[in-house]
């Protein structure tokens, strides 16, 4: 299939869509063996609630939404919460590279359609991991750009300013229908694609095409298969 009418442009969101997002590695790294076994899973599932609960407010820098984070989570299970932790955690991030087929994707990609990512990144870390994908993006949007963070829908708004399209000249990818997917349907996107990476579950009720490959994404887009 190809999207109709022939979009504007593929905006993406870039960590845990196209770059692995390997937060829960670096805490455990960082904490080592302050961080208990038997509560490690439970205590990085908290760290992501609050993750999402802290980018719901007012802005902050991304180092203190990692940092409030882990805080709020420490003092719930009773852990000594150290500044300098949520910092080595944080420091972490330009490290991470992308999933594997995702440069060769979004070039193939870039053939048909400009890209644009909109991140809940620093624009500090988003230069970085930009650069380790690799590949033409024709604009990068960022939290700190934008003075709020996705799923907030003002994101959304200042992505359709700032491009100067429509939500129906738009296709949105990401492997989170929480922080993205159910935003972007609010906003009238009708072209979505939900990459499911197995971290979060399916909600098809948003109208999405779902792909597990991302290699099958320029073919969404009327590209044709690259030959075996």
């Amino acid at each position: 299939m190809a999207f109709e009418p022939t979009p504007k442009f593929a905006t993406f969101d870039m960590n845990g869509t196209l770059i692995r997002f390997r937060i829960n590695d670096a805490i455990r790294e960082v904490l080592g063996d302050r961080l208990p076994a038997e509560i490690a899973d439970d205590f990085l599932t908290l760290c992501k609630a609050y993750r999402i609960d802290e980018c719901m407010g007012d802005y902050k820098p991304f180092h203190q939404i990692v940092a409030r984070s882990m805080e709020r989570a420490a003092r719930r299970f009773g852990l000594k919460f150290r500044e300098a932790d949520a910092r080595a955690v944080y420091d972490h991030v330009p490290t991470w590279g992308p999933y594997p087929g995702v440069t060769e994707s979004l070039r193939r990609l870039a053939e048909a359609v400009p890209l644009v990512i909109i991140t809940n990144s620093d624009d500090a870390h988003a230069a970085q991991l930009v650069q380790n994908l690799q590949a033409p993006f024709d604009v990068v949007i960022t939290a700190e750009q934008m003075g709020v963070y996705k799923p907030r829908l003002r994101a959304f708004e200042y992505m359709f300013d700032k491009l100067g399209a429509a939500p129906e000249e738009i296709v949105h990818v990401s492997a989170s229908p929480m922080y993205d997917l159910r935003s972007a349907a609010t906003m009238g996107i009708k072209n979505k694609v939900y990459v499911d990476r197995g971290f979060e579950h399916d909600e098809h009720w948003l109208g999405y095409e779902r792909i597990t490959d991302i290699a099958d994404l320029p073919v969404l887009f009327g590209l044709p298969r690259p030959a075996a």
